[in-house]
């Protein structure tokens, strides 16, 4: 399969591409080598993130072929601790996107049909049908029996959708008669299989809580991390097809449960509004001129807009007392600052704080806002668990019996893939709208405990919960 033509290689300078193309200049690199100090993976790249800028710098064209600009897992951490503010997550992206325009071959194959498959499933369907697109990926790949024992353990638990869902962006929106304090809901393209567990206990916190959350008809996927890597207008025009869905509503929020969908929404209206051959392709999809009136959050974020952890206990029916948990972040709920707002993209506490008004007891740790290696899970799968694996054994060691998450690739990563972390003991992984659901005292069944990978009951039942 042809994934981008051999073009001849444009002469100007690599630093000068990267300065006209997203307005980064890399010269004001001065390399301290703090991105490579906080890279999760960087012993993994055949060059640092640092040598990466000052081979732009050089203008050597060996980069393009180096192994660091596709493993980099856009963790956001290195734009994040960039004392120059230069975005290298950008960077990156432009690189591998550039490579591919020189027909440049990757240095890692798997990496860039990963990318390019993804992007034909969604430009096709609309939305990623998970399980059709893992089993085609790994049949291409030459795989297919890849993580057989994780995906048939999956299976039982119901969490494969097997029929895809086509989805297009409305190009007639009726807008609400009364949209305000209604709070526009995008899910996510996992909410209907490997996370339909956590679409339905977030739902069942916001009525709790009172937040009156709206689905926006024809909602698209955001693109993931795939979008960026390979076309940087796919990756604005996916998620502003569906904020200009819900400006057209009447309404001017949208949250988000996924901190990948978060990210690439929040990235849109940063972003998008700027990019003016998105919002081209948007109006011509929609015949709509989208206004950039949509204030994009994540729903950690909207529950605590709504409530105080003080209005929250007085919610509480079944008091968490007694458990210690471990608050996981990831690495897109808060990074890039400049873009999220997050007070504390480095060391984030609004999911303790939520924990905590439940009644759990929530510890201090230093993995909180460290990579999982999202969707190396499924290309460079040995690096992902090595990255997981640091993750739970942390936890572990701070004194947490079970870690809490608010997505659904981070959950994903730590609870079905524990098993193939060659590790002593059993850590659950939580999504929060469990416990919250738990500690409201809603039915048990409500709170789906049993699409848990590593099985969560033995230390609920200790804590006498059930």
């Amino acid at each position: 399969m042809q994934m981008a033509a051999a073009n001849t290689a444009p002469t100007e300078p690599l630093s000068k591409t990267v300065l006209d193309k997203i307005g980064q200049n890399i010269f004001r690199c001065y390399q301290c080598v703090k991105c490579t100090s906080g890279c999760p993976i960087a012993d993994q790249f055949d060059l640092t993130p640092n040598q990466v800028m000052r081979s732009l710098q050089l203008n050597d064209p060996s980069v393009l072929r180096s192994k660091a600009i596709w493993l980099c897992a856009s963790c956001q951490t290195c734009t994040t601790r960039c004392p120059q503010d230069i975005n290298v997550t950008g960077v990156m992206d432009l690189l591998r996107i550039e490579a591919s325009n020189r027909g440049i071959p990757s240095a890692v194959p798997d990496i860039q049909q990963f990318n390019w498959l993804f992007m034909q499933f969604v430009k096709y369907l609309g939305r990623m049908p998970e399980l059709i697109f893992i089993v085609t990926y790994k049949l291409l790949r030459g795989k297919p029996f890849a993580d057989m024992g994780m995906g048939l353990r999956m299976l039982k638990k119901g969490k494969f959708k097997l029929l895809p869902h086509f989805a297009r962006t409305p190009k007639k929106v009726k807008p609400l008669t009364d949209p305000i304090g209604k709070v526009a809901y995008f899910p996510g393209c996992a909410a209907s299989s490997t996370s339909k567990d956590y679409d339905h206990t977030v739902r069942s916190t916001a009525d709790v809580l009172n937040i009156e959350l709206v689905e926006p008809p024809g909602w698209v996927c955001c693109g993931s991390s795939c979008a960026h890597a390979t076309d940087s207008t796919q990756a604005n025009v996916l998620p502003l097809r569906t904020l200009s869905t819900i400006e057209r509503m009447g309404m001017t929020k949208v949250t988000s449960p996924c901190s990948n969908c978060f990210s690439r929404l929040k990235m849109a209206e940063h972003e998008g509004v700027q990019d003016k051959q998105a919002l081209e392709s948007v109006e011509a999809i929609t015949t709509y001129k989208y206004q950039g009136k949509v204030d994009v959050q994540h729903f950690v974020d909207t529950i605590m807009d709504h409530a105080t952890p003080e209005q929250i206990s007085r919610k509480v029916k079944r008091p968490l007392d007694g458990l210690k948990v471990a608050c996981y972040y990831g690495c897109l709920m808060t990074r890039p600052a400049q873009v999220t707002g997050a007070e504390n993209p480095e060391y984030p506490m609004k999911m303790d704080y939520l924990l905590q008004s439940l009644g759990a007891e929530t510890v201090d740790w230093s993995y909180k806002t460290d990579c999982c290696g999202g969707a190396l899970s499924v290309t460079q799968t040995e690096v992902s668990l090595k990255m997981s694996k640091k993750v739970v054994e942390n936890a572990k060691e701070c004194g947490a019996e079970a870690v809490i998450t608010m997505c659904p690739m981070c959950h994903m990563n730590l609870d079905a893939r524990q098993a193939d972390m060659k590790i002593t003991f059993d850590m659950p992984i939580f999504h929060s709208t469990q416990l919250t659901t738990l500690a409201f005292g809603l039915d048990a069944k409500k709170s789906h405990f049993n699409k848990n990978l590593v099985d969560p009951m033995p230390l609920l039942q200790s804590k006498k919960f059930f």
